[in-house]
């Protein structure tokens, strides 16, 4: 791969600043506080489920949403810690730390940049849409499970297994520990998170569940000696507001060496969600992302950003359309989103450490509920079953292993798919006696063309790559009784030929002449002309047996069944 042309990095907010204006500041400004407040739940609950502090959250939010929006390709595009990194981020820190996750997050950062300076964006809008769904539903129940323990406040005395089936396994044990207090929160806050849009679409759910079940749960606690609710003070200790110093990520070629698949994880599930986001803000807005820069953007937060501690960033779905919907036009919208989250990380910590825990678990199961796309997979489920299978493989394989498992085998699963529709697709034509040259086409005139015994024509229609090849070369060799004495290859309809159907080409030319049977090609398109000169074809055939249209390919085979020279004007 080489890189060629001008460097694909040029921000919108450079384009945004040129013809700024005060009432476009005052919708950024509207936009980025109503979004900043939004963020706030789910920065701290995303940065707890994935194993970390919530200042933590907070800290990534405020870094990684300010790049984003000041060096990405998207005008609205709001970044930050989102629901689809929480498993990776824990499962990393389980295996290698706080400092493997560092690491990992910093490399993903420079695959993100490198894949937006080798132009690299559109080409992952080609990740097939059944495993984008596959694997978010898979990461969305995930995330369910990981909550049930704060949930039901459940005591568990015992070591918490890392995969899906022994999790279960232990609530179920334990589910005689549920403790009603806890759960009676969660219930109120998911009740809250689920009425608020009917009564106002312009609250956020997920906030004003918080703030009013943390406010009377503190009441209950001060006053009525309510005991049991665990909050996020009980459990992280009071929450240190002063900002995060830069520090050594410390690499070492082990480490590299270690931490690249999870780097790899991280980068491409980044690349996937940031751009999907960005596809969904342009359908609304009507604007157009430079994916490379996007990408280039991306990268550099996850650079920056654990090197004050962060976790991985990306594009965020909800938090963007939040920005749509409240008038944001520029990036300078989601700057002012992590503005107004530095000033509550300064100001406000000692707030958060009242939120209880099962408060912010309850926030998740909404979050993941919104992540299946359950209405989206029964609609999928009527697709051909192909796509379902792709489907269902990378759900299962997401919940049961791990992400990069799950992209591998539906990646592989979905070009066997498309490599079998494509060959289905792929037919080849028999013609014995006659054959009219305008068939298949819009010409209204019909050529009939008369076939001398021992002239067979054998018409190719779709790619001839390795997966309609073994198809062609069956056809020829089994399709006649008889062999004939001239064939006839018409591929008029070939758009391009692989390596496979060249050596396919070149054995069934090399097998006819041993046999003494001669080989014409008809309508060769110039890019499949062009291959088969690369590869020597033509050295097997005369010119004059490689014709332009059919008519003249039918003459020369003519001519060599009647052992006569070929004579056209």
């Amino acid at each position: 791969m080489k890189f060629k042309g001008k460097l694909d990095f040029h921000p919108v907010i450079i384009d945004a600043c040129r013809n700024y204006s005060m009432a476009s500041f005052r919708a950024d400004l509207t936009a980025g506080v109503v979004v900043g407040i939004v963020a706030l739940p789910l920065a701290i609950a995303f940065a707890i489920a994935s194993g970390v502090g919530p200042t933590v959250g907070l800290i990534t939010a405020v870094i990684g949403g300010f790049i984003v929006s000041a060096l990405g390709g998207n005008s609205v595009q709001i970044g930050g810690p989102t629901g689809a990194f929480i498993v990776i981020i824990f499962n990393i820190i389980q295996m290698y730390g706080l400092s493997g996750l560092a690491i990992a997050t910093f490399m993903a950062g420079c695959i993100l940049v490198l894949m937006g300076l080798f132009r690299l964006g559109t080409v992952i809008k080609f990740i097939p849409y059944p495993i984008v769904v596959g694997f978010t539903a898979g990461i969305a129940l995930t995330i369910f499970s990981t909550q049930m323990p704060d949930f039901f406040g459940l005591t568990i005395n015992e070591e918490m297994p890392g995969d899906f089936i022994g999790k279960w396994g232990v609530y179920i044990r334990n589910f005689d520990t549920v403790n009603i207090p806890t759960l009676i929160v969660a219930l109120i806050t998911l009740f809250i998170i689920i009425l608020t849009p009917k009564v106002s679409k312009k609250l956020p759910g997920s906030l004003t569940a918080i703030i009013l079940v943390t406010l009377v749960t503190w009441v209950f606690r001060e006053y009525f000696g309510l005991t049991g609710i665990q909050t996020i003070g009980d459990r992280f200790g009071n929450l240190d507001s002063s900002l995060p110093h830069a520090s050594n990520i410390g690499f070492n070629m082990a480490s590299v060496n270690l931490l690249l698949p999870s780097a790899f994880t991280i980068a491409m599930l980044g690349a996937i969600e940031s751009l999907l986001s960005a596809t969904v803000a342009d359908g609304r807005t009507g604007d157009r992302t430079n994916c490379n820069t996007e990408l280039m953007g991306q990268g550099i937060a996850n650079m920056v950003v654990p090197i004050f501690g962060g976790i991985p960033v990306t594009g965020a779905i909800a938090r963007t359309m939040t920005n749509i919907t409240n008038g944001g036009k520029t990036p300078v919208a989601g700057i002012v989103h992590a503005a107004v989250l530095l000033l509550i990380f300064l100001f406000a910590m000692p707030l958060i450490n009242l939120v209880p825990m099962s408060c912010l678990a309850a926030v998740l199961v909404m979050v993941s509920y919104n992540m299946s796309g359950l209405r989206t997979i029964k609609g999928m489920l009527h697709n051909p079953k192909g796509d379902v299978s792709v489907l269902a493989v990378t759900f299962l394989l997401t919940v049961i292993f791990d992400l990069t498992i799950a992209i591998e085998i539906g990646m592989l699963l979905a070009v066997v798919v498309f490599l079998r529709r494509v060959s289905e697709n792929t037919t080849v034509r028999v013609y014995g006696e006659q054959l009219d040259a305008a068939e298949g086409t819009d010409l209204s005139k019909h050529e009939v063309l008369d076939l001398r015994p021992g002239v067979s024509v054998y018409e190719i229609d779709g790619p001839f790559f390795f997966g309609a090849a073994t198809k062609f070369d069956e056809i020829v060799r089994f399709s006649l009784e008889e062999l004939p004495k001239v064939r006839i290859i018409r591929m008029r309809k070939v758009p391009f030929i692989d390596s496979t159907g060249i050596h396919n080409l070149e054995l069934l030319i090399e097998s006819s002449h041993r046999e003494g049977i001669r080989i014409v090609l008809s309508g060769v398109r110039d890019s499949v002309r062009e291959c088969l000169h690369k590869a020597g074809i033509d050295r097997l055939i005369p010119d004059d047996c490689i014709c332009n249209h059919i008519s003249k390919a039918v003459v020369v085979a003519n001519a060599i069944a009647d052992e006569a020279q070929p004579a056209f004007a």
